[in-house]
């Protein structure tokens, strides 16, 4: 493991949902770079949540510590359970699941319908995004660019979201939450929920499901202030 001095800034590794991949961060990551943050998005196959949860630790062992973890959907479930490495100074959702002990990440969507599950195909053991799906997925994106969302959606295996791990990092390290308000995706009431229950810091957008593509630069203000309230308790301690 690397180590990082209190003087410098906090690692960044970003966390995707399903039908992603890392480069759905790609508004938020020269920014930061640019900014003095070792920044890398995790790639992991979306085929188990124990499997993508050891790819971020892989991950974290490949930038300097402290690191804060950002995870977008599905990928609030991964920091969840990999945030509890110490490693991790604190957590940031963008409209993301946040399951507690005993939970999955299909009984938390479960309580909560929305929309993008009504556009959704199981073949070969993975679930597709439909064509038409994607507006209830990144609506507020230009159409030029929902295309491309869809062509290069990456599908989860079909039993992802009924799992369970051990382990809830947002019970023991600071939290910030983006709740967004024209999700049709994960309900926005869900992410009220789970942004409620963790204490989350929250601030609240009107965005579709994919505010890193949608409304980068208050995505970008959000993990500023996570990573200058990390660096600042680093410094302190």
């Amino acid at each position: 493991m690397k180590s990082q001095s209190t003087e410098t800034k906090p690692s960044i590794v970003f966390c995707h949902g399903i039908w992603a991949d890392g480069s759905c961060f790609n508004k938020l990551i020269p920014t930061l770079q640019a900014e003095g943050h070792e920044v890398l998005a995790a790639q992991y196959g979306l085929d188990t949540w124990a499997g993508d949860v050891a790819m971020v630790k892989r991950t974290l062992a490949r930038v300097s510590s402290p690191a804060i973890l950002v995870g977008h959907s599905y990928g609030g479930a991964v920091i969840t359970a990999a945030g509890t490495d110490e490693r991790v100074a604190g957590l940031v959702y963008i409209a993301a699941v946040a399951p507690d002990a005993g939970e999955t990440v299909e009984s938390q969507l479960n309580q909560y319908p929305t929309e993008i599950f009504k556009h959704i195909e199981a073949a070969d053991g993975r679930i597709w995004m439909l064509a038409e799906g994607v507006k209830h997925f990144a609506g507020d994106l230009p159409e030029e660019e929902q295309k491309v969302v869809w062509a290069t959606h990456y599908p989860p295996a079909a039993d992802l979201f009924t799992k369970k791990l051990d382990g809830v990092a947002w019970k023991s390290k600071p939290s910030w939450y983006i709740r967004a308000t024209n999700d049709h995706a994960v309900h926005p009431d869900l992410q009220k929920f789970l942004a409620k229950r963790m204490g989350a810091t929250t601030t609240e957008v009107a965005s579709s499901h994919v505010p890193m593509l949608s409304h980068p630069d208050l995505v970008i203000d959000v993990i500023r202030k996570a990573a200058k309230a990390v660096q600042g308790a680093t410094a302190a301690a």
